[in-house]
């Protein structure tokens, strides 16, 4: 993956860590890279990327898609949203600081939530867009 993409999920990961609204309906400051073995839910984790080049006449551009999980057990199916709702509202065209790139735009773009198969665990996913370029 691009130096670009690890910026912007250490940005991620950085935004969703500081937001109150959020750690309050986790329980706390739940929100991983990779979730510990036996991770406590909810929790939100940070998972697949894409990443592709749009580069044009004016240098490197990046384009990319971040998918974010949350999984909850607790309040059925709202719990769900509201955690999703929370990631929105923290990241959707936020002014996100990366390491040596410069986001030119970071926007919302689906979100799915539903039930596991253990009939137990409800599962968001919440997916962002976002454009790149290096500062350098």
């Amino acid at each position: 993956m691009t130096s670009a993409n690890a910026a912007l999920r250490a940005a991620v990961h950085d935004a969703l860590a500081a937001d109150s609204g959020l750690h309050a309906l986790l329980g706390g400051k739940r929100v991983y890279d990779e979730p510990p073995r036996g991770a406590l839910l909810p929790y939100v984790a940070i998972g697949e990327a894409r990443v592709t080049d749009v580069s044009v006449d004016e240098g490197p551009t990046q384009e990319h898609q971040i998918t974010l999980h949350a999984r909850s057990r607790r309040g059925g199916q709202s719990e769900a949203h509201a955690i999703a709702g929370a990631v929105l509202q923290a990241l959707d065209d936020a002014s996100l600081t990366l390491a040596a790139h410069r986001l030119v735009n970071f926007r919302f773009s689906v979100a799915d939530i539903r039930r596991e198969s253990d009939g137990r665990t409800y599962h968001a996913q919440v997916r962002f867009h976002a454009v790149t370029e290096p500062t350098t």
